[in-house]
């Protein structure tokens, strides 16, 4: 996908937004993330960055919950299932996962540390988002196979 359409820009949206971290990864992984959570952009798609409750180095969010973030996370089922759908960005594949209430969950393959960006239904409208952070996820997260 080398050609993705922008985003409008939206409102900054909640001051706050409520990220259950994944459990505590191993600390190959653990450190990964620290190194991802540093690089984070300030916007994603036009939204502004949020604080997160609780406060983690495993999550971050932007436009409230319209975009957020978990690092980290177990390997998903799906992530096995040759019929699932996915999409390349600026080389980091992502898994494709559409969810009730028309949001969207993308799950990064191929990478030592599995992160996860759940994108609300109205932001939904493409993978743009996704530039930004497969950029910072390349250069922070190596490629291979997580062992978590």
């Amino acid at each position: 996908m080398s050609a993705l359409l922008a985003l409008a820009a939206c409102s900054p949206g909640d001051s706050q937004a409520r990220v259950d971290p994944p459990s505590t990864p191993p600390a190959d992984i653990a450190g990964f993330c620290a190194a991802l959570h540093k690089e984070l952009p300030e916007t994603v798609a036009g939204l502004a960055r949020t604080p997160t409750e609780p406060e983690s180095g495993l999550t971050a969010a932007w436009g409230g919950s319209a975009i957020v973030l978990r690092c980290g996370i177990p390997k998903p089922p799906k992530m096995a299932d040759p019929k699932q759908e996915g999409v390349h960005v600026n080389d980091v594949a992502w898994l494709l996962e559409k969810l009730p209430g028309g949001e969207f969950r993308f799950t990064t393959g191929m990478r030592k540390a599995y992160t996860e960006v759940r994108v609300d239904r109205e932001h939904a409208t493409d993978a743009g988002m996704l530039v930004g952070l497969s950029d910072v996820i390349a250069k922070t997260v190596p490629e291979g196979i997580s062992s978590y």
